[in-house]
């Protein structure tokens, strides 16, 4: 189901092929970036790569995320609220975030394609639907854990609603 970024030789291939410039910055990236199933952030992968070769540049790290974005190799999401995130899994899939911890996962929906078919197929207001990405928004495991549950004096009370007839109300009136 992961259908994951390609060796770090077949991207150094790749790149060659292209008339890109294959340095040990990028091929470091593609290293990081192989397998990598967490959503990093640019930055979050420009401090990985820091630790293992210090004075990689973040122009860098955002050139390549480019590149591989570009060449189909990345997936890149805005998912609200924070920083683009670059998915290596560009297989058909969905994805459910923390509304806590901005935790990103990979979710597989059988029934997506039940729902892209409908919109396709549907008058969009002569909206024309490529594609269709669905995001779940909740609490990680994680956090649904460490989430105090609410005390049960603590609930939110609805309003009783009063009606008046129409003989109260007229009669208020005079």
């Amino acid at each position: 189901m992961f259908d994951v970024v390609r060796s770090p030789a077949e991207l150094t291939a790749d790149f060659r092929a292209m008339g890109l410039k294959v340095t040990p910055q990028r091929q470091l990236l593609f290293r990081l970036l192989h397998g990598n199933s967490t959503h990093p952030t640019a930055e979050a992968i420009f401090d990985e790569a820091s630790t293992r070769m210090p004075g990689i540049s973040l122009r860098t790290v955002y050139q390549t995320l480019t590149d591989l974005t570009t060449m189909g190799e990345l997936q890149s999401f805005a998912f609200g609220g924070g920083a683009m995130r670059f998915d290596p899994n560009v297989g058909e899939h969905h994805h459910r975030v923390c509304v806590s911890c901005t935790e990103v996962g990979d979710v597989y929906v059988e029934c997506a394609d039940l729902l892209h078919e409908a919109c396709v197929s549907a008058d969009v207001n002569g909206f024309a639907v490529d594609t269709t990405d669905i995001v779940f928004r909740g609490l990680c495991a994680r956090c649904a854990e460490t989430r105090a549950p609410a005390p049960s004096s603590s609930k939110r009370r609805v309003p009783s609603i009063s009606r008046r007839t129409t003989t109260e109300k007229s009669n208020r009136s005079q």
